[in-house]
């Protein structure tokens, strides 16, 4: 009887301890502890310091999120020439990207000896490969005017060239990970992705030596934006327009273009065709040869036939769409960011490394969220994840800042149905309410 009573004592001090920690023993519901965690991932849209913002009082959620962006080491002193024109600057995702797509332009118009669009197109490729290397407006500049051929290597182009398709070679890309509700920079890696020997050989029209005075029969050469300074992507706006400022600056400060300085004409993509639509007519009758832009791969896809029609040249600091690469463009487009054909190895090789086994890929429903989708998607089963173990879901952005929000209440229940362990989210400042929704469908986000 004694040893009885003392087994059964066992057995139930047991059985409470194995309920304290697992919720079992005659309860088989499980507790929050041991419900299915999910890791978030981000895209270059999304990984940026502002983003938490979005979330406003659920900002934390963000806390772990991982995620990928074209980016090099910048250096310190580009960085602070960045906060001497905007103090408030908190993040630099294609601010370098900006400034040299601005510095290659003039560059090329400097080699064409004009601002004529059809002439600076010839050279654009070529102020990039092949020629006397050097690394700052004010250098390049000089050797342009004698007619020397350059070979620019600036903040975001720095291994190789520009491709025959007006885009570069190589790149590299930061993996960004946020430590409570800012991106911590010592967790932050580069990798280099592309292939040097893609670079453009072809041989560019002769560059013309600046006549003394400069070219007085020349208007001054004009630069237009086409920023998001509205819509979904304007959380990405101060980096890339101080990146611009910064470069107009430095470049005037070295002389301008074809002996006069390069004007610069501000406008708005609202992320939002019909708004750039109306910037990009404007800046036709205003006379721009070089439009800087659009911000969003989407947008750059409305607009071009418009800017094809005017004759004008599109030239982005932050397009990545893979199709892009051979749109119909009559030469006309170029673009500093690098192709998502590269950054989707390097987001699928982030998401992997962390052991992760059913993964959903969340996107909005635009070229830019649609065919980076299929790309991670596509490294993702080369690397071994069946096609049963992934999961792929889109959402209509808002058309504007007045629509509603986006709701993803029914994408959440799917995902959590799906029992996820990872989430990557390919979007710009309104995918912050696919987190809301995961959050308030109970999906326990890992931090």
């Amino acid at each position: 009887m004694f040893e009885s009573r003392r087994s059964r004592v066992a057995t139930l001090a047991a059985c409470a301890t194995l309920l304290l920690a697992t919720s079992a023993c005659g309860d088989d519901k499980p507790d929050e502890a041991s419900a299915q965690q999910v890791r978030l991932y981000g895209t270059d849209g999304n990984m940026l310091n502002s983003y938490p913002a979005e979330l406003k009082e659920r900002a934390s959620l963000v806390d772990g999120m991982k995620g990928t962006t074209p980016l090099v080491p910048l250096p310190d002193d580009f960085k602070g020439r960045l906060r001497a024109v905007n103090p408030a600057l908190t993040d630099y995702v294609y601010s370098a990207e900006t400034y040299d797509a601005v510095v290659i332009a003039v560059l090329a118009a400097q080699l064409a000896g004009s601002t004529d669009p059809a002439a600076i197109t010839k050279q654009i490729v070529a102020v990039t490969n092949d020629g006397q290397r050097c690394e700052d407006p004010a250098s390049c500049l000089a050797l342009a005017r004698n007619g020397q051929d350059i070979e620019y290597r600036g903040v975001s182009l720095t291994r190789a060239g520009f491709t025959d398709k007006g885009e570069p070679a190589t790149a590299s890309y930061a993996t960004l990970t946020f430590d409570g509700q800012q991106i911590n920079d010592g967790k932050t890696e580069f990798v280099g992705a592309g292939i040097e020997s893609a670079a453009s050989t072809k041989t560019p029209p002769r560059p013309k030596k600046q006549r003394p005075g400069g070219a007085a029969d020349q208007e001054p050469l004009v630069l237009g934006g086409l920023l998001p300074k509205t819509g979904d992507l304007a959380i990405a706006y101060p980096p890339m327009a101080a990146g611009a400022a910064l470069a107009i600056k430095e470049i005037n400060a070295a002389g301008g273009a074809l002996g006069k300085p390069v004007t610069w004409l501000d406008g708005d993509d609202g992320t939002n065709p019909a708004v750039a639509k109306a910037t990009v007519a404007k800046h036709v009758t205003d006379g721009v040869s070089v439009i800087i832009g659009a911000g969003g791969s989407g947008i750059s896809r409305a607009v071009l036939p418009d800017v094809v029609q005017a004759g004008k040249i599109l030239f982005s600091p932050s397009n990545t769409d893979s199709s892009l690469t051979d749109v119909d463009d009559q030469g006309l487009y170029f673009r500093t960011a690098p192709p998502d054909s590269l950054q989707g190895r390097a987001l699928a090789d982030v998401i992997l490394r962390d052991g992760s086994q059913k993964i959903v890929i969340v996107a909005r429903k635009d070229s830019y969220g649609e065919g980076l989708q299929g790309t991670v998607r596509d490294e993702l089963e080369k690397a071994g994840i069946a096609n049963d173990r992934l999961k792929l879901l889109t959402y209509e952005p808002p058309a504007d800042a007045k629509a509603a929000p986006v709701d993803f209440s029914g994408g959440a229940k799917e995902i959590k149905a799906f029992g996820a362990d990872a989430v990557l989210i390919i979007g710009f400042g309104e995918s912050a309410q696919v987190i809301r929704g995961l959050a308030d469908a109970g999906v326990q986000i890992r931090q």
